[in-house]
């Protein structure tokens, strides 16, 4: 009878073991979905970074061009409107490095071959044409940029996403508020707005009834073709400016 009764107690523990593992494991799945909720909400996709790399990039050219701008312009208010955006840009581009390090995110650490060409652009110019190039710069620069910050701060999940947007909108309209009071501003030679064609004709459409604009979904499909529309726009038109002058 020992024996037996030795058997039945090893078949009662294993059998407890695996009563255990199944209620670990049932807690395990019941957690696991929650966790994946709330995980969108933590996580930066493509358009996320695209605003957070194209404020950096901003900074990295447009303090050195602001700085150059406090100390060659011909005009006191170009003058005066260089130290300011410079000065701005300083602490919008402390606010994305503190958004960065929050996130885990990795920023560019130099402004690209094409922002260096604009540089080196204003090195190269003096007197009127250089607050033409710096006003002409800056802000179809701007102008690039203003859109995307809409457009993500529109459909992003991540609250210091969100907080960035707010704080880098408020800065971009006041640089091109600050910009477009030296009268420089060449304003039929701008890039057109940057639109995707389905949303603009609904809103057209929507106009022309006298009815309220329908709400449009922005995904990250169309902040990249925003960003890149109005890369390749502003390039040429800058470009047609610049030839003018």
């Amino acid at each position: 009878m020992a024996p037996l009764e030795s058997a039945r107690r090893r078949q009662g523990h294993r059998i407890h073991r695996m009563a255990v593992l199944l209620i670990a494991l049932v807690a395990g799945f019941t957690v696991l979905p929650g966790a994946a909720v709330a995980a969108p909400g933590n996580q930066m996709n493509a358009a996320d970074m695209t605003l957070l790399n194209g404020v950096r990039l901003a900074g990295l050219w447009e303090m050195p061009a602001g700085q150059m701008a406090a100390e060659r312009g011909q005009s006191a208010r170009v003058r005066e409107i260089g130290a300011e955006i410079a000065r701005q840009h300083g602490v919008l581009d402390q606010l994305v490095v503190d958004a960065a390090n929050k996130l885990g995110a990795t920023l560019p650490s130099d402004p690209t071959s094409e922002q260096k060409g604009w540089l080196s652009e204003m090195q190269e110019a003096t007197g009127a044409q250089f607050d033409q190039i710096f006003v002409t710069r800056l802000r179809v620069a701007h102008g690039k940029i203003y859109p995307v910050i809409g457009a993500v701060r529109a459909s992003t999940r991540d609250a210091t996403v969100r907080k960035l947007a707010d704080e880098a909108n408020k800065f971009v309209n006041d640089h091109m508020s600050m910009l477009e009071s030296t009268g420089l501003v060449r304003w039929q030679q701008l890039p057109p707005a940057a639109i995707p064609a389905a949303q603009s004709d609904s809103l057209i459409a929507a106009a022309k009834a006298g009815a309220p604009a329908p709400s449009v979904a922005i995904s990250t499909t169309v902040v990249w073709a925003v960003f890149l529309l109005a890369l390749g726009t502003g390039g040429i038109a800058t470009w047609r400016i610049m030839r003018r002058s």
